[in-house]
């Protein structure tokens, strides 16, 4: 099979999800896992929390100002809709967990107005 027949796939059982999330919040959660492991020293298991913040770090980087608002249009709005996205992956084993891992671990890590808004930097300048 080759990487576009995988990749399909993978979008077919995306789509096949009853969640209200959007199929690009779900191929979104799992390239920021691959953004987080770029930025380890060495590949490892990645926390919720730390997946959270990579993907708050991630949509600043591909979104900029819209990053909140793209992901509210993909229906996730708080940190702990990234939990609920990660372990759908899981159900549809595209990601594993380890003992202890929980979806609850993603909630409250940030709120989006803060996260987003308050810390976003254009050319240099920190937003007010």
């Amino acid at each position: 099979m080759n990487q576009l027949q995988a990749a399909g796939k993978v979008l077919d059982r995306i789509r096949n999800r009853s969640e209200p999330f959007d199929e690009r919040a779900y191929l979104f959660v799992l390239a920021a896992v691959q953004f987080q492991q770029t930025r380890l020293p060495v590949r490892r298991h990645v926390t919720g929390v730390e997946l959270a913040w990579a993907c708050r770090d991630l949509a600043l980087e591909q979104f900029g100002l819209l990053a909140s608002d793209v992901l509210a249009y993909w229906g996730v709005r708080q940190s702990g809709d990234f939990g609920r996205i990660v372990f759908a992956l899981v159900d549809m084993d595209l990601l594993i967990t380890q003992p202890g891992d929980r979806e609850e671990d993603f909630d409250g890590v940030y709120q989006f107005t803060e996260a987003f808004d308050a810390t976003y930097v254009w050319q240099g300048v920190p937003g007010t």
